[in-house]
């Protein structure tokens, strides 16, 4: 069996902390590891093989060293060049296998979700694999036990030719009002659509090349123009363009005869909201749920998210904040499901806190935006251990680079030096430079640019060690090139 795991959600709910250059499922909302490392720490069990990560292609650094952390490998990862729904990324991922070979059950999980119960989870995995080795196209499906409107609905019925515990598909229903939702909840026949599948890949590729053949044609193709870097495929763009955006529901599940539902009742939760959050968390016996420097009084059922600064509540009741360095969010907790309509907003709008922290991860460490001016901009800059920036060179501004710790290795035209703690260079307008730890520790250190124009698409790059020889148009445009 080979996990798919799908990683390529922007979770625009849980905004402002989830953005599009760093979305929920790498973000620690539940513990001490991101939902995606808990997505495949859950995997590591015997029958269970290294799982196929399909991302976005912005995101593959980020992949890489939350794999590292874990001590963790993939056997493929798949980076998109944008997302095209579920059912494109779980085809590429199976023609990727059947062209090897191979022909594996295929374990789909979102990455960014909830699982309490370990073992419960593996008892309905070994149900779904009964059923997925008799060529039945499985979804997991959580029973639905309260009115919720946030998640799509599975209306099931008994079919004697399937395994014991294992229900035959009805109907699928898209996410009901209230009202509906009640009604559902009183049937008993209902469960909440996981989004998590279990088939064979080559059943998966019959059933959709069935039922909706455009999808499985331009896949076939845009893997066939894709390029391979290691263990990384990068999609071909041109082609996966023309796909058409669909989920595995829409594309197989609703049409094919072979649907079952596994029941998971397992702690499943899909963080697909700040309620959501509020549901996973150890609450104090107001009911209200802190993190960070946070003080709360006289108030009831309350979320409440800090990231640095002291966030102080009075007199609310079932009210959600949310604080981070560049943004604040504050909403009913009843109307949290309308935050992703405030973030097209302000994508409308132009806003680049929709894309990006004033914290940015790149391969080599990250930077963050302290200060800026009409003709200056302050960062803080982050070099992993034996990193390097590439070797490049800005046309409209100067940078002075103040060493805080560490040991930098700084190229400067045809100059080549270190700096220690409280040392400090100076990096000339139009000169060729670089940054590098040579070091065992991380180097911080802070830099000021001053000139006429401080946007990051103001880089020419000579060396890389990642491959970057431009950034997509997309960053260039919100200025996080770097």
């Amino acid at each position: 069996m080979i996990p798919v795991i799908l990683s390529g959600g922007s979770g625009s709910r849980l905004w402002p902390l989830s953005r599009k250059q760093f979305p929920k499922q790498f973000l620690a909302l539940t513990g001490e590891h991101t939902l995606f490392q808990q997505t495949l720490e859950r995997l590591v069990f015997d029958g269970m093989q290294a799982p196929v990560v399909v991302c976005n292609k912005d995101h593959r650094f980020i992949v890489q060293e939350q794999l590292a952390a874990l001590k963790l490998a993939t056997q493929t990862t798949l980076l998109e060049p944008f997302g095209r729904n579920t059912a494109p990324a779980v085809a590429i991922a199976a023609m990727q296998l059947v062209n090897e070979g191979r022909d594996e059950l295929l374990l789909v999980l979102p990455a960014d979700h909830v699982i309490e119960d370990q073992k419960a989870f593996q008892r309905a995995l070994a149900l779904a694999t009964i059923a997925a080795e008799n060529g039945e196209m499985v979804l997991f499906g959580v029973p639905a036990s309260k009115p919720e409107t946030g998640y799509g609905y599975i209306k099931t019925s008994a079919d004697p030719r399937l395994p014991e515990g294992v229900i035959r598909v009805a109907q699928f229903v898209e996410k009901p009002d209230e009202q509906r939702a009640a009604q559902f909840v009183a049937a008993g026949d209902y469960f909440w659509n996981s989004g998590m599948f279990l088939f064979r890949a080559s059943r998966f590729l019959d059933e959709l090349k069935q039922h909706d053949a455009d999808i499985y044609d331009t896949c076939l193709l845009a893997l066939e123009r894709s390029k391979r870097d290691g263990d990384s495929v990068e999609i071909d763009e041109a082609t996966f363009a023309c796909c058409p955006d669909n989920s595995i529901d829409y594309a197989v599940m609703e049409k094919t005869t072979r649907a079952c539902v596994v029941p998971l009742a397992a702690g499943w939760n899909d963080v697909g909201s700040w309620s959501s959050i509020w549901d996973v968390h150890a609450k104090d016996a107001a009911g209200n749920v802190t993190k960070g420097d946070v003080v709360v009084q006289d108030s009831h059922n309350c979320l409440v998210h800090g990231n640095g600064k002291l966030v102080s509540v009075i007199g609310l009741d079932n009210i959600v904040v949310v604080e981070t360095k560049d943004a604040m969010m504050i909403a009913h907790k009843d109307r949290v499901q309308e935050v992703k309509q405030l973030v097209n907003t302000l994508k409308e709008q132009g806003r680049s806190e929709t894309e990006t922290h004033c914290e940015v991860y790149r391969p080599w460490g990250s930077y963050d935006s302290v200060d800026m001016g009409g003709r200056f901009q302050v960062k803080r800059i982050s070099v992993k251990p034996g990193a390097q920036l590439s070797l490049q060179m800005h046309h409209h501004r100067a940078e002075h680079w103040i060493v805080v710790s560490g040991t930098a290795q700084v190229t400067c035209d045809d100059k080549t030096f270190l700096l220690t703690e409280n040392q400090s260079t100076y990096i000339p307008i139009a000169s060729v430079h670089r940054l590098a730890n040579p070091g065992r520790i991380p180097l911080e250190l802070i830099e000021v640019q001053s000139g006429s124009y401080l946007g990051e698409d103001d880089i020419e790059r000579f060396e890389d060690l990642y491959g970057r020889s431009a950034e997509p148009a997309q960053e260039r445009s919100i200025g996080i090139a770097r």
